[in-house]
This record gives C-alpha cells, structure tokens and sequence, in this order.
C-alpha cells in the first residue's frame, strides 16, 4: 500500500472511530411535564429538546422497560399508568393502578411494575406483559417512594404522612420492617452494595441512611445553605455514583443539589441549578445528572466529574420526572 493510501486509510478509520464513539455517548432522556400533559424529549448528546409529544394527564413518575422499547408513566389525574413507545412517543397500552399514581419502579425481572397510589394506600403490583394485577400490598398513609435494591429482593416504599419507610419483600409481597424517618419522606435510594438506603424527607428537611441487613439508622444528614431558609431546604430526589462513593440530593425550592460524600455524610458542596429541582436521573455513562426543576421550566444538566451545571434545557411546564434511556 502506497504512503498516501495509508494516510487515508488511517483518517479513515479515526474518523469512523470518532463517529462511533459520538454516538455512543448520544442518550435520549425523557421528562415528564405534569402542568402541560406532555413529555420533552431531549438530546444529551446536543443537550436540546428534539420532540416534545402529549401524553396523559398529569404525567408524574417514569421508568423505562428494560429492553428500553418502552416508556411507563404514572398518568395521574388518568387513574392508571400508561405505555409509549420509546421511539415513536406513540400510545401502546394502559395498566391498572388504583387512583392518582405517583411513582413507580420496576423490578429487575423487567416484568413486575411496582406503583405507588397516594389515594388507597397501597402499593400495586402489576405484570407489565399481561397487563394484569399481581396483587395489591397494604402501607402507610400516602405512599410515595419506590426504592428496589439491585437484587430486585427488597422494595421501600416511603408513606409521606405516616412518615415511614416500608421494607417489603418482593417475592412474599408482604411488609416485614418498618423505619420512622422525618416528616414528608419523598425518595428512597439503594447504593449498588445495597449497604445503605438513603430517604428524603421533604418538610423534615433531612435525609435517614439507614442500614438494609437491620434496618438500623447510621446517619441523619441535614443541610445548611447561607442565605436559605430552613423552610426552604427541601430533600426530594437522590441518586448516587456509580462506584458510591457520592450522592446527589435534589433541594426543592433551594434550587440546590446537595453533593455528599457517602462514607463521612458531609455535604461537599451545593450546586446552584433551576427553581424547585425535584428528581434526578445519570445518562447510562455517568457523565451527566439531569435535574427536572418544576418552577422554572427547565433541566439542568449537571458534569459529574467536575461536579457543576454546565446547561439548562427548556422543557413543558412543570418537569418532574425524568429518564435516561439504556441505549
């Protein structure tokens, strides 16, 4: 092979590299906007609204299917969930939840969808295949958190006026513990060792670590931030690092996420990002957390690595919840 032919064979190929490795780190996130009745879907490899398309009414909780076909959201004032495709936003199917469904959370088998219904009391366990009920579990008053521990054994729910986290057991459906947290808990958060649960407390400020194996609290973190009310200090959604060193506590009106170190319990640092961020989601890489912040409208994308906002994306009104497709 001639020099010149060589040269171009190896841009070639670089190119062809370069090419591959963009799209590889190209991900699609989807947002729930509960004020407009839409989802926003977003390009975060452009970090840019590409498709915005109605849905139910008052969209709240989503989860993806795990072959990633399929978007499963918490229609709200609809009574029950319903399927889109992922690719098209096109209507697939309805599941029974039980009146106003918050949040959700699907097992690791793919098939069991958890869903948490404010109104009953309960939590509804639904085959997302046959579209069937599974059965329904009894918890506190106004159930909302849906935490699955990695192993798919354990499910937390969190009851935000009973202001308790309920351990049930995913194959026996029953509850077998129950931890009293502060007040208004929103969000319960397996690290992947499945050696912490952290739970939000919205009103109390707070957030309980608590200890899986005996369902003991290691720590209470609370928040101090100059210049914000304690009032306003309001934990809601968590997500931690891959390898769980750090976590990522949403504020609400403080318009802050909390960074922790996950060993001390100190907070590290507070990122600045939109008003009333609510729920979090990592693009499949780790590269990125995405932030819904309900009263301005918009994401925040926030660079993991250097630990700051880096962009907002306008979305519908009221964000709330997000995610990241696996591909």
């Amino acid at each position: 092979m001639s020099r010149p032919s060589a040269i171009l064979t190896a841009l070639l190929s670089a190119a062809a590299f370069a090419s591959t490795a963009s799209t590889a780190d190209a991900y699609t996130a989807y947002v729930t906007n509960e004020k407009d009745n839409t989802v926003s879907v977003i390009d975060t490899d452009k970090m840019e609204v590409i498709k915005t398309a109605k849905v139910g009414q008052r969209p709240r909780g989503i989860v993806m299917s795990k072959d990633g076909k399929w978007l499963i959201i918490c229609t709200s004032d609809d009574n029950d969930v319903k399927i889109y495709d992922a690719k098209t936003l096109e209507y697939v199917k309805s599941l029974p939840s039980g009146p106003d469904p918050e949040l959700l959370t699907l097992h690791p088998d793919g098939r069991r969808l958890y869903i948490a219904n404010e109104d009953d009391n309960l939590v509804t366990v639904v085959d997302i295949n046959t579209s069937k009920v599974i059965t329904e579990i009894p918890v506190g008053v106004e159930p909302e958190g849906m935490g699955m521990s990695p192993d798919g054994k354990v499910l937390v729910n969190t009851s935000e006026t009973t202001n308790m986290a309920h351990f049930i057991d995913t194959e026996k459906h029953e509850t077998f513990d129950n931890v009293l947290v502060d007040s208004r808990p929103r969000v319960a958060m397996f690290n992947s060792a499945q050696t912490q649960l952290w739970v939000s407390s919205e009103v109390g400020g707070t957030v309980t670590v608590i200890n899986p194996a005996d369902r003991k609290i290691i720590h209470k973190i609370s928040f101090e931030i100059p210049g914000i009310t304690k009032e306003a200090i309001q934990p809601v959604g968590i997500r931690i690092s891959k390898d769980d060193k750090i976590a990522f506590v949403a504020l609400g009106p403080a318009n802050r996420v909390a960074v922790i170190d996950t060993s001390t319990f100190k907070v590290l640092k507070y990122i600045l990002v939109g008003q009333r961020v609510w729920h979090m989601y990592f693009t499949p890489d780790y590269k990125y957390l995405l932030t819904t912040n309900g009263a301005s409208n918009d994401v925040s994308v926030i660079d993991v690595a250097s630990q700051k906002a880096i962009k907002s994306i306008k979305v519908g009104r009221y964000p709330w919840g997000v995610v990241v497709s696996p591909h």
